[in-house]
């Protein structure tokens, strides 16, 4: 690609709508590995600096106006212009705009029109920029020229003016020189001018001004200003420690001298920003935004630079997987991982993908596992950890998966991230917090749905379950024995509430897994051991678990709880909290309000059977007697079910030898008045007068055997007949699957409509009593009011 070089000059619009000069300088069109595409920039003719980066974006409405001038718009309110010398540049670039955007070069706008007022705009352009006047760079006029810096900084325009003047005129590289000067003599005076001169400066926020300042000639003289704070009493010493101090190590040799200079600048402007540059107020904190997108933009291209090495990457991984390596090297190798990845921060997502992706194809992870016996190495391997679950979390588990085939339990890496999590050193477990949201990511069932693989989520939780969840819970465990341990130990206490919150998320989103892993270790009775805990937020975080179990409504964990008699701890913390109206009481207050909002009639028939004597004394809310109140009712209810199911039972029972004189007689019927003698739902109604009057024929023949096998006559004229339990096996029910009781319904000679019933207890009435009929209604009216309440 040929770069056509003109004479421009640059400009952007102000606050106040008008034109300032940026300077003066050469543009090019070249393709900027950064911003991934081409763009336009304009060196400055005094020195060479940047004074213009900008990709040509294929959105962007470019515009040119009379011949010389190409404007455009790259953020609201932020807008551009460059006035070229011949007509034969702009047009050149022109070309170069209209091919990108695929547009015509015979139009003079790229894009939609812009507003008719942008044309006044231009016409007030100034044909030279106004300059800030500088005093000349000399010892004398230092004080002036502190002066006028730090007045400047208030106003935008003022601060952009002066930085073009300090830009046109080269005048940073005479103030440094006059700092050697002044540092030769010990002028402590003027060495307290200079540094409100740099630092101010720097707060001009202007990228020009830094390529000059962080130069490999300047910088080092920069760092040495900002050493004479005239606050300090005796001048910090930033360049002993930039120089003899911080050393530069290269794992592996760079042999681009562009990077190691990239890398070495990066260092030094980064020490300014944290080290040296004291913490801005609220008036200066935008400031220095241009010296943080500098960083930015470094970091940037030393990754972009160090990803497109693949000898390099490649001789570093060989080195950290060679077993043979000492331990110092490979404390180095990881250290240089780590710090990579945190520079891949800055990368845009599509290129952070990418740079991921090949750390994963070189073999980070299994590179990852060698050498973790030495803690530096585990610490920098654990950090390096979290960056690629955050980029990938099936990746990561698609690996650890793969581990136990060939290592112990003790050396997967997932469990030593656990182990990083239990033995975290900082009081405050800063550490352990952050590699319990690493944990949880990983075993987040949201983020198992890959449609690639739908058997991560079941595979990879079974995997967990098996190989990582007793190291997870292993101090929960020991500190919830008999004896108290250290679970009173502030820290630890802390180290137990992150391990029961991770529990908790379980609870909540695994089902089977943590079921069987809760019942299997008797889990809940162990966390409970906590309630009585001297600290409170422990205390809560085992109530919390507890209360996600109870809200699942799982009758499983109801009777594991009833049968544990587990709430007896909770109810104790209550009764020993007393009538301290605080978050503890609060919290158990509202489970018990959630079991008896929620029904849970197992859980309060067992509270109010066992706790109630000590609880009927809290008045201070209805929770406890409005369970007492539910027990009560669903006691009646039982009591009145039960009174009715006797009731009907007493109206079909029958001794037992008309139970069985009679099934034997209506197994001896052949099929014919088999069929003839049932009542079939199908049958149609001018049939069953006919059947009907044979089968009473059959029953008067046997009248003078057995007269107590005799139908009961109602009232109404029909006739109730009873089948045994051998009868209902014969015809396909059991005792255990039997179904429950059903009714047909047939129309009888005279109009009249019967009922077949056929009853749980396996006893059928052919022809149902009419009260029978109002006393299933009343019951079924009940059982509806019992499941709306």
């Amino acid at each position: 690609m040929s770069d056509t070089r003109r004479r421009v000059k640059v400009y952007t619009l102000n606050e106040d709508r008008q034109w300032d000069d940026r300077g003066t300088g050469h543009v090019s069109s070249a393709y900027v590995e950064r911003l991934k595409g081409i763009s336009l920039l304009v060196r400055a003719e005094s020195d060479g600096s940047l004074l213009l980066e900008s990709k040509i974006s294929p959105n962007t409405a470019y515009q040119k106006q009379q011949d010389t001038l190409i404007v455009w718009s790259e953020a609201e309110n932020y807008d551009l212009a460059l006035s070229f010398q011949e007509k034969a540049g702009c047009d050149e670039i022109w070309e170069k705009i209209c091919q990108v955007q695929g547009k015509d070069p015979a139009l003079e706008i790229t894009q939609d029109p812009i507003d008719e007022s942008e044309e006044e705009r231009f016409d007030e352009m100034p044909e030279t920029s106004h300059l800030a006047e500088l005093p000349p760079c000399e010892l004398a006029r230092l004080e002036e020229i502190a002066d006028l810096v730090t007045s400047v900084l208030s106003s935008p325009i003022r601060r952009e003016k002066l930085a073009l003047a300090l830009m046109s005129e080269g005048y940073i590289k005479k103030l440094l020189q006059l700092f050697r000067a002044c540092e030769d003599l010990d002028n402590r005076e003027g060495l307290h001018h200079l540094y409100e001169i740099v630092r101010g400066v720097l707060f001009l926020n202007k990228a020009a001004l830094f390529e000059v300042m962080f130069s490999d000639d300047c910088i080092m003289d920069v760092v040495g200003c900002l050493e004479y704070d005239p606050a300090l009493v005796q001048p910090k010493r930033h360049r002993e420690f930039l120089t003899k101090t911080a050393k530069f190590k290269e794992v592996i040799p760079i042999t681009d001298s562009e990077l190691r200079q990239k890398i070495h600048q990066t260092y030094r402007v980064q020490y300014i920003q944290d080290i040296i540059l004291p913490t801005p107020s609220v008036f200066e904190e935008n400031f220095l935004s241009t010296l943080t997108s500098f960083i930015f933009f470094n970091k940037v291209e030393i990754v972009s630079m160090l990803q497109e090495d693949e000898k390099f990457l490649t001789e570093v991984f060989a080195q950290l997987t060679d077993e043979a390596t000492e331990d110092s090297k490979r404390r180095e190798l990881v250290n240089f991982f780590k710090e990579f990845c945190a520079f891949s921060q800055t990368l845009q997502p599509q290129n952070r993908d990418a740079f991921f992706k090949t750390l994963a194809n070189l073999g980070i992870l299994p590179a990852l596992e060698i050498g973790m016996d030495d803690l530096q190495v585990r610490a920098a391997a654990t950090d390096i950890f979290s960056y690629l679950v955050e980029f990938s979390p099936s990746l990561v588990r698609e690996f650890v998966m793969q581990e136990p085939q060939q290592a112990d339990d003790d050396v997967l890496l997932i469990n030593v991230v656990i182990k990083q999590m239990i033995c975290d050193s900082d009081p405050e477990l800063g550490g352990a917090v952050q590699l319990m949201g690493l944990l949880r990511t990983l075993i987040d069932p949201e983020n198992m749905l890959a449609p690639t693989n739908k058997t991560e989520k079941t595979e990879f939780l079974s995997f967990f379950y098996k190989y990582c969840m007793h190291v997870l819970t292993a101090p929960l465990l020991a500190n919830t024995a008999e004896e108290p341990n250290e679970r009173d130990n502030f820290q630890t206490a802390q180290l137990l509430s992150l391990i029961l919150e991770l529990l908790t998320f379980c609870v909540e989103h695994h089902t089977y897994h943590i079921k069987n892993y809760i019942m299997n270790k008797d889990l809940l009775r162990r966390v409970l051991v906590l309630m009585n805990s001297k600290h409170t937020f422990l205390a809560l975080c085992a109530l919390r678990f507890m209360r996600r179990i109870i809200g699942l409504k799982d009758e499983y964990y109801n009777r594991y709880i009833i049968k544990g008699n587990l709430f007896e701890p909770v109810i104790n913390a209550l009764l020993d909290n007393g009538t301290r109206y605080n978050l503890l009481n609060s919290a158990i207050i509202e489970l018990f309000e959630f079991i008896k909002v929620e029904d849970i009639k197992s859980l309060i028939a067992h509270i109010v059977d066992n706790f109630y004597k000590a609880l009927e004394s809290i008045e201070y809310v209805q929770t406890f007697k409005g369970l007492k109140g539910r027990y009560e009712q669903e006691k009646d209810r039982q009591t009145q079910r039960l009174s009715r199911m006797r009731l009907n039972a007493s109206r079909y029972r029958r001794d037992a030898r008309s139970l069985e004189d009679e099934e034997e007689m209506w197994f001896n019927e052949d099929e014919d008045e088999e069929d003839e003698g049932t009542v079939e739902k199908g049958r149609s109604d001018e049939d069953f007068p006919e059947n009907y009057g044979k089968y009473m024929e059959d029953k008067k023949v046997k009248e003078s055997d057995d007269k107590e096998n005799l139908p009961k006559r109602t009232p109404t004229g029909s006739f109730k007949f009873t089948f045994s339990h051998s009868a209902g096996a014969a015809n396909g029910s059991s005792g255990a699957n039997s179904k429950p009781a059903t009714s047909t319904s047939t129309t009888g000679p005279n109009g009249s409509t019967t009922k077949a019933a056929t009853l749980p207890t396996g006893l059928v009435g052919l022809v149902d009593y009419p009260d029978d009929e109002e006393e299933e209604e009343d019951e079924e009216e009940e059982d509806e009011d019992e499941q709306s309440a």
